[in-house]
């Protein structure tokens, strides 16, 4: 489980121009204008990549009349000329994409988008690869596009090889090769279908290990690593995916915490499918295939490997030739406490490793020999959150973390061989993101704040500006800038926990008239595993259009989430439920001493574990929140999937306390909510089953509780979309007027 927070309802959304135009012309903000076209945000870029020479800079941009719709664009990095390569209305066949595909990017959290959502360099620079509705297609600088499949499989995972010899995807739960130049596409394997896959990544793989992928090419592409998955042993769930013009039934397998996985293998094989080897993973088969990777050279293939119970991660080093593996190095967790996974790691050309670690309680950067010699090279009381690139020749890394701000996200740059003090590149003030180039000579930068929305520019090694890839000031044409003038100004703070920690929080309030209370919209997440959600970040027009409304914005970040250290997020192990609901209710106290804000008058919002949060905060603090939306909560932990559940919760048979306690649909917590409360759900949720609401529904019912719902015919884990989005805030909207914004001042608020 990921973050579903507010931002999810600001992806994708469409509503007539006109009233958009007369919006705009008016100053107002709307629903209609926050979910219209084009996005209030400014265009943004997406997937940007800069060519094998340099020359160009690539991207996917959304059209401003349908923004949800990506075409993919190139920029001369010297003239700074754009033009569009590949129009995705002209080239693409509109074909339905395939139940797997629809899966997958659900998966991304990129359901909402079409056309073009992904491509591919070829590695001489002079084509890209890119796939649109089901098949691949071969665009030439020229604009220029060659179909390369025509199936009524689609393909899956489509790269380009290494060195530019074939185009490689998923076809019917096989690998196929196809030849670059033109050719008959080749499958490696044969024996994929039913419960048995080949190159694909199993459920959990793509849902809660951010592994996208089941197979990988040696950099000399002599061999490819391909994982085979069979979900033979998973338990099928029929999930019925509720429509607005009838019911599909799917037969579908999940492993719900407690249940079988996968049995995961991994072979080695030519680009012709010969010469297979399975690797030897070791004795115990219960274990999750994590990550995959080569050697600069190609002569190894790294493993890492991690336990059921997420406690023990081993890099494996792995011989092509035979299949013989060997544990380089093991990662351990404490008692109460897990492995996080991460992507952040580099083999070496001397053999080595740089790798990210929480083994001294945060997320820093170590240099591992082939000696098995351990340098740390970054330390603190802050986390690394990405690396971003290494230049081995000139000994050096560059990263992002926290170092100067928790709320700040930083680029920096230390020596690779010693690490030292971090010089940072980028500005105070903003969260930054960055990307870099193989040679590590340039850098894709994208900040933003509070008053600005994203901006993305391209850079030296010093982290110098080059030149602005979009600028997106928000004056003159810009999209929000009618808007900007009843913008208000994000404020940030901190409270304490009852241990002490220190809990950020972040808030928006209307211009403040004396002697008036405000109503409070008050959002949260709460989850582990996640990002914060408390930064120095854009954070859309719909929380300011929410102050227009009259209501404060306010978050508080809570004990058990990510990028405070392990002490901090350890807290909720074994005990959802408990410490996050805890911060949350510091948060609304802090809310009620301030003398501006209605204490009675405090509302509650949240999506996936946000939802989950919604229920819990009004079953353990009854009367304090006036009412509460809870959008596709996980009400049962026993019904959610083994990656996630298992690494807080651990194994339902040895610690079905910590289920029960969390739970909350039972008996003793789902009888205290008396406060309203608005259930949302999407009717064909493929991850979070509808059936966590329904079941909370029936014991609400069953109990003579007053409650609220809507449900979303169609729809999955997202509920977004061209009218959807304004739907189901409007929804929520009319619900928290006529329950608390509306409602007559009471003597005070409640204790």
């Amino acid at each position: 489980m990921r973050a579903w927070v507010l931002g999810l309802a600001l992806t994708s959304v469409g509503s007539a121009a006109m009233a958009a135009d007369e919006t705009a012309a008016r100053g107002d903000l709307t629903l209609a204008r926050v979910f219209g076209n084009p996005d209030l945000s400014g265009p943004q870029p997406r997937a940007l990549k800069l060519s094998p020479d340099g020359s160009l800079l690539t991207f996917l941009r959304p059209r401003a009349d349908e923004k949800e719709r990506l075409d993919l664009w190139a920029r001369d990095t010297r003239s700074g000329a754009e033009r569009m390569l590949v129009d995705s209305k002209k080239v693409g066949s509109g074909a339905e994409l395939t139940e797997a595909e629809k899966m997958q990017r659900e998966r991304a959290r990129i359901a909402g988008s079409k056309g073009i959502v992904g491509y591919d360099w070829a590695p001489d620079g002079k084509t890209i690869l890119v796939p649109l509705d089901g098949d691949l297609y071969l665009a030439g600088l020229d604009g220029k596009t060659r179909r390369l499949t025509e199936t009524p499989g689609g393909e899956l995972n489509p790269v380009v090889s290494p060195q530019g010899g074939y185009v490689s995807f998923v076809r019917d739960q096989n690998l196929f090769v196809q030849p670059l130049n033109g050719g008959t596409a080749l499958a490696l394997t044969k024996e994929g279908g039913g419960t048995v896959h080949f190159g694909e990544a199993e459920f959990v793989a793509q849902e809660e290990m951010d592994r996208r992928t089941g197979y990988w090419w040696s950099p000399d592409e002599r061999h490819v690593a391909v994982e085979r998955f069979d979900e033979a042993a998973v338990q099928v769930v029929t999930r019925a995916s509720i429509g607005a013009t009838g019911t599909k039934t799917y037969e579908q397998r999940y492993p719900a915490a407690g249940t079988p996985n996968v049995a995961v293998e991994l072979y080695v094989m030519k680009p012709d499918g010969s010469g297979r080897v399975k690797v030897d993973l070791g004795r115990d088969s219960d274990i999750y295939l994590a990550r995959v990777d080569w050697t600069p050279d190609g002569s190894t293939l790294l493993v890492q490997r991690e336990s059921r119970d997420q406690k023990t991660l081993d890099m494996l080093r792995v011989d092509p030739a035979t299949g013989r593996s060997t544990v380089l190095f093991t990662e351990k967790a404490g008692a109460r406490s897990w492995i996080n996974l991460s992507d952040d790691y580099r083999p070496l050309k001397d053999g080595g490793l740089l790798w990210r670690s929480e083994r001294d309680g945060f997320g820093h950067l170590y240099r591992w020999s082939k000696a098995g010699k351990w340098t740390q090279l970054t330390k603190g009381s802050w986390v690394v959150t990405n690396l971003v690139g290494i230049d081995e020749t000139r000994g050096k890394i560059w990263f992002t973390g926290t170092k100067d701000d928790v709320l700040e996200q930083q680029l920096y740059t230390i020596d690779l061989a010693r690490g030292g003090e971090p010089v940072r590149l980028t500005e105070r003030g903003w969260t930054n993101s960055a990307t870099m180039d193989g040679a590590a000579t340039r850098l894709i930068v994208t900040r933003s704040n509070p008053a600005q929305p994203p901006q993305v520019y391209l850079a030296d090694a010093a982290g110098t500006r080059l030149a602005w890839i979009n600028e997106n000031a928000v004056a003159g044409t810009h999209p929000y800038a009618p808007f900007l003038q009843s913008h208000q100004p994000t404020k940030f703070g901190t409270i304490k926990a009852a241990d002490g920690s220190a809990l950020y929080w972040e808030m928006i309030t209307p211009p403040l008239v004396a002697g008036r209370k405000y109503p409070v919209f008050f959002e949260h997440y709460g989850g582990p595993g996640t990002g914060q959600i408390v930064t120095r970040g854009w954070r859309g027009a719909l929380p300011q259009f929410l102050v227009d409304q009259g209501w404060i914005y306010f978050k508080v970040d809570n004990r058990g989430s990510y990028n405070r250290g392990k002490a901090f997020e350890d807290q909720i192990y074994h005990g959802m439920g408990t410490v996050e609901v805890e911060d949350q209710l510091a948060g609304a106290r802090y809310l009620q001493s301030l003398p501006f804000v209605d204490g009675a008058k405090i509302a509650t919002y949240g999506w996936s574990y946000g939802g989950y949060m919604s229920l819990k905060m009004l079953q353990k603090n009854p009367g304090v929140y006036a009412a509460a939306v809870s959008g596709a909560p996980v009400t049962d932990w026993q019904l959610y999937d083994t990656h996630y559940t298992e690494r807080y919760l651990g194994d339902p048979a040895k610690d079905p306390k910590s289920y029960a306690s969390s739970a909350a649909v039972a008996e003793a917590e789902a009888d205290k909510i008396r406060d309203p409360l608005l259930l949302i759900h999407g009717m064909a949720d493929d991850n979070v089953f509808l059936d966590n609401s329904t079941k909370v529904a029936a014991r609400m019912q069953e109990t003579n509780t007053p409650f609220e719902m809507m449900f979303y015919p169609g729809y999955t884990h997202r509920v977004a979309g061209p009218g959807i989005s304004e739907h189901l805030w409007s929804t929520i909207l009319r619900f928290l007027d006529r329950t608390v914004k509306n409602v007559p001042e009471k003597n005070g608020p409640a204790n």
